[in-house]
């Protein structure tokens, strides 16, 4: 390995929740700080890497972005597999992403295991005059199925690293006394540092996405 890339723990975040909640603007801005107004539906998945530093201890990030279209279910669940940490995402604008929060919890427990940590994170806080979703809703959600609980705007960059320091540290303190297995970078090699990639699982079209 290049002394450039090198790293001692891996650690796999997936983003999940609704089509159209912001998830793919989540991981744009924390990656490059950039939003777009135009982004369009993840197809499949979309995943980049981000290294950074916790108590010391140099931590490569590999953070997945999976599509929230039910027509995409089972194929990207098939990459939720490995993942240590988990944000699940809603809309506070949306009744229906934030309903469905716990249908994602039980999904991602399913098929990644108890042990993931989770972070629970209701974005577009800036729509504040479109709001469906209180604060104390949020909260009270977090509360009851045990996670860290944030409001952020990938549109106005509102709490987007902070969400992903907590979630970091919470995998450190969880899982620091794993052995790395390096094995798990093997297959992405595709992986370019802080730039997004995308796998495409289905030819169709685009949707719009806010």
């Amino acid at each position: 390995m290049a002394e450039d890339d090198s790293y001692d723990q891996l650690y796999k975040i997936i983003l999940i929740g609704d089509a159209s909640v912001g998830k793919s603007n989540i991981l744009s801005r924390y990656l490059n700080d950039i939003f777009k107004q135009d982004t369009k539906s993840t197809v499949g998945v979309e995943f980049g890497s981000k290294k950074v530093t916790v108590n010391g201890v140099n931590v490569k990030l590999q953070i997945w972005d999976t599509a929230g279209q039910e027509r995409y279910r089972a194929i990207t669940s098939a990459y939720y597999k490995g993942s240590k940490g988990c944000i699940i995402v809603y809309d506070i604008t949306s009744e229906k992403s934030f309903e469905d929060v716990e249908k994602w919890y039980e999904e991602i427990n399913k098929t990644a295991g108890k042990d993931i940590c989770v972070v629970l994170v209701g974005n577009k806080c800036d729509l504040e005059s479109e709001r469906k979703i209180s604060v104390e809703m949020g909260e009270n959600k977090a509360k009851n199925l045990g996670f860290a609980f944030f409001e952020t705007s990938a549109l106005s960059n509102i709490q987007i690293g902070k969400v992903f320091e907590v979630i970091t540290e919470e995998i450190y303190n969880k899982f620091k006394s794993e052995k790395n297995d390096d094995d798990d970078d093997d297959d992405y090699d595709i992986i370019q540092e802080n730039k997004p990639t995308t796998i495409n699982t289905d030819v169709k079209p685009k949707e719009k996405c806010c």
